[in-house]
């Protein structure tokens, strides 16, 4: 017995100095994520005439809290307001930094930049846009500021649009379901009756890197700006809208 405790206690330090040095945790990580989408809504607009979406990207991110990503969506709205126009799909690029600043509350500053690539007639207002954005994220709700410092989503003279943000994600108690509810204010400058409020709720659920999502989504934006003009359909009309996202 004794024996064998001595030799125990010998080998320990041998089998220590054969182990190969472990490598230092990299500062950075980086992640990935999926989405099929019964339909895109963005602010509350419908961004594929009512029909299924296919959406992905990815983010890097530093230990320090700088981050940057790209994310993909199909889309057809653009095709919708003019058959001379083929852009099917959205293409974002952000780059920003999050870091805790008072106990739980973080902030999360940054750029994200709005690119449709695509075939356009002459004289067409570009689409692609870029915004600067402040958020603040305390527990489970966020608040977030974008301001527009090109021309908002093709719509011309519209520079210094503003969006503002409040979400928040509260987990029920039931079955492991979260609670999701939104609001948004989109001002459109120079736009007349392009103002407006959207809003969402439903419910998301998350099974190891699968989450489902299930959300009313509606808004009050003015029919005679917001109804595409080659498809006659109103697009900010409310909708309920299923999505599954895998992360990796």
């Amino acid at each position: 017995m004794c024996g064998a405790v001595l030799a125990a206690v010998v080998a320990t330090p041998v089998a220590a100095q054969s182990t190969e040095p472990v490598s230092p945790a990299s500062d950075f990580s980086f992640s990935a994520n999926m989405t099929l989408a019964s339909q895109y809504r963005y602010r509350g607009l419908m961004q594929t005439n009512n029909k299924p979406a296919i959406q992905g990207g990815f983010d890097l991110s530093h230990s320090s809290g700088l981050y940057i990503g790209n994310w993909n969506s199909s889309i057809s709205w653009l095709g919708d307001s003019d058959d001379n126009v083929s852009a099917p799909l959205e293409m974002d690029f952000y780059a920003g930094y999050t870091a805790p600043i008072w106990g739980d509350l973080t902030v999360d500053v940054g750029v994200l930049q709005y690119y449709y690539p695509g075939s356009y007639p002459q004289g067409f207002v570009s689409p692609d846009t870029t915004e600067l954005y402040l958020g603040l994220g305390y527990g489970p709700v966020s608040f977030k500021y974008s301001h527009a410092v090109t021309n908002l989503f093709g719509w011309a003279d519209s520079k210094n649009s503003q969006y503002y943000d409040l979400s928040a994600s509260v987990p029920t108690g039931f079955w492991g379901l979260n609670l999701d509810g939104h609001v948004g204010y989109q001002r459109v400058r120079n736009v007349a009756d392009g103002n407006y409020t959207d809003w969402s709720l439903g419910l998301s659920k998350t099974w190891g890197n699968v989450t489902a999502s299930l959300a009313y989504v509606d808004t009050n934006a003015d029919k005679g700006v917001y109804t595409s003009a080659a498809t006659g359909r109103y697009q900010g009309k409310a909708a309920a809208v299923f999505s599954l996202t895998a992360a990796f």
